[in-house]
Parts: C-alpha cells; structure tokens; sequence
C-alpha cells in the first residue's frame, strides 16, 4: 500500500486496501507474483508507443465498440448498434469522472436503455441470481445479494475503498478485481450490475495509469471467450456464502434475507477473482491488441495494392477485402459472379495471391 497511515490509538500501522465499511483482501500466491513480475501496463504502453497513430485510432475504436458488445453478450443480450455504441463512449470515459455513488447511479442510466419496466436506482427489495423452481416458482438462488438495507453503507466504503487506492501504490489489477467483483457481489441495482462491474475495471485501470491513454483494453471480449472460468470465478465467492445466509421466499419470486450478511460483502478473499481478471488483462496485453494492430496493418497494405492496381471505390474495396476474408482467401463464387463480375481471372488470381501473401494463415 505504500506508506501507511498510523493509528496511534492502536499502535499499528494501516495498510488495508480499504475501509471498515469496505474492505476485500488479495492474497499473495505464486500466480499473482509471476504475473505482477510481467510488468503487463509499462509492456503494453512499450508496444503501443511504436504503433502508427492512425491505426492506432482505428484500433481504439474498433476494441471500444468490441468491448461494449461483449460486455452485452455475456448478459445473454444483443443490442442495437446505438445501444451497444452509447456504452462503448461510457466506457471510453472510463477514469475521467470520480467514482462516486452518484455516478454509479447515472452509469445505470446510461445502459438501461429502456427504464419503463425497471425500479431505476439503488434495490429497494432482496435480489439473487439463479432460477425458479418450474412447479412453485420459488428462487434457487446461485448468488444472494446484500441486504438492499445495507447497501448504501456498502457503496460508501467502495467509494471510499477506492480512493484509497487510486492514491496509493497499490498493484492496479488488484484493485481493479477489489472494487469491481465486490460491486457485483453487492449487486446494488436491480439491473444493469453485470456491465458497470466490468466498466469498473476499465475505470480503476484508467485512474491507475494502467491501461495507455486512449486505449480501452477489451476485457469483456477476453472474459466473453473465458465466459464459463467466469462463472466459476463468480460462484467460488457467491456459492460458499449460501451456507451463511438465512433467506426465504418473498413476493414476485424474490428472496428476503433473515440474518445480518453486510460483513459477507464487505470483507472477502478477492483472490480468485483477482487472478482471473490478471489473466485476462495478461490476453488482452499480449494477444488481442496485438492481433487488432496486425490486422489493420495488412488490411492497409490489401487497400493500397487495390488502390494502385484498381480504380475502385472505397465501399468496393472495402466489399473485395471482407469476400476474401470470409472465403479465407478466396473469392466466392457469388462474389465473382456479382459485386465483383468485372475482375477478370487473372486479376483474380492475383488479387487472392497478394491477399494469402498479407495475411498468410492468420485467416
């Protein structure tokens, strides 16, 4: 934590990553150590400083918009293009506005799109996550989240926990998997918690110094593809705690929390969570990014071969480059016969040629 700060009543010196309201621990296990070691951020900016400004744009677009769908998909929704670009631009602020409980509350507007249907702001009632029993319709909960009683006291020491934080030295993956999986374990809103806990880990990145400046790693694509070791990372702290919460049924099929459960949520072992998020930041680092840059740079390179050999519209070009991709190289049949008729064989073949030539077997 850096230099802590001095509790002269107690006679200790206080390091915690947090408040008494607020305050997950991350042990220190041989994984973290090694991939801590790796450096990934100063890795990262390394590599993105020697990356031509204009793909690199090109690069950050493309990953915000891919990261805002992804982030959809793992909640089993597939928005409309406006939707899924308004909360590409949120998370593309990610870090610029402080994180307070305010602007959680206007991070839910922003990805609730339609608000008629649901009670916008803090619960107001239980919450869990899980099914239904088809023939009673009781809950069988996988996840039971806080009391709605005890959740402003837990948002407050989150805000504050990340204030500390961000002001300290502390590693900022870590604190990324702290204040992020502790927000969807809290699970504060009725909807909308799943895509502001993973836009938490773009903000505590971003405030961190973590991820380059204009650069939104695509964390949600990487846990898109990881999407079941997600579940599992979810569930090794929401299962355990079932044993120690005391519900029963509520009205409308909710679930209605007996026992006093506010420590369950402000004091937990983050280290599976953080080891999880550290790999998929290490993916992002040293193999998404890569492959958006590489792509975009033979993209370039079939571009200016039409362009010196063709005298073609973009929108045609553009048309030619995405047939060969999606015939792996080769133009279809429909392609020859259609869009692109008026390429002769040989042009064809050459076209195909300089394409296998840019991008080899990496389509």
């Amino acid at each position: 934590m850096g230099s802590p700060s001095v509790s002269r009543r107690h006679r200790v010196r206080n390091n915690l990553p947090g408040t008494r309201n607020f305050c997950p621990l991350v042990r220190r296990t041989p994984k973290l150590e090694a991939l801590i070691a790796m450096n990934l951020g100063a890795k990262a900016k390394k590599s993105i400083g020697s990356i031509h400004a204009d793909i690199l744009s090109r690069a950050a677009a493309f990953l915000l918009l891919k990261d805002s769908k992804a982030s959809y998909a793992i909640e089993g929704e597939k928005p409309p293009y406006n939707r899924a670009e308004r909360w590409g631009r949120a998370i593309g602020e990610a870090g610029q506005r402080n994180l307070t409980a305010d602007e959680l509350l206007r991070l839910q507007e922003v990805v609730i799109g339609d608000n008629r249907f649901i009670s916008m702001g803090w619960r107001k009632e239980g919450g869990f996550i899980g099914i239904h029993d088809r023939s009673t319709g009781s809950p069988i909960p996988d996840h039971v989240s806080a009391r709605w009683e005890d959740i402003p006291a837990l948002i407050d020491g989150l805000v504050a926990a990340n204030r500390i934080l961000a002001e300290s030295p502390y590693d900022p993956v870590l604190a990324a998997a702290v204040i992020a999986f502790g927000f969807v374990f809290i699970h504060p809103f009725e909807d909308g918690n799943g895509r502001i806990h993973r836009y938490l880990i773009h903000h505590v990145l971003a405030q961190k110094g973590f991820a380059p400046t204009g650069i939104v790693f695509p964390v949600s694509a990487v846990i898109l593809d990881r999407i079941a070791e997600y579940r599992r990372t979810l569930e090794a702290c929401s299962k355990p705690r079932l044993d120690l919460i005391e519900w029963e049924p509520a009205p409308q099929g909710n679930v209605h929390v007996l026992n006093e459960t506010i420590d369950l949520y402000r004091y937990f072992d983050a280290t599976r969570q953080a080891e999880f998020l550290y790999e998929c930041v290490q993916q992002t680092v040293e193999k998404t990014l890569p492959e958006e840059v590489a792509y975009l740079e033979r993209h370039d390179g079939m571009k200016s071969y039409i362009d010196a050999h063709f005298d073609m519209s973009d929108k045609l070009a553009e048309t030619l480059i995405a047939f060969l991709r999606q015939g792996k190289g080769k133009l279809s049949n429909r392609a020859r016969t259609k869009e692109l008729s008026k390429l002769t064989e040989n042009e064809t073949a050459m076209l195909e040629a300089k394409f296998a030539d840019l991008f080899g077997e990496s389509e």
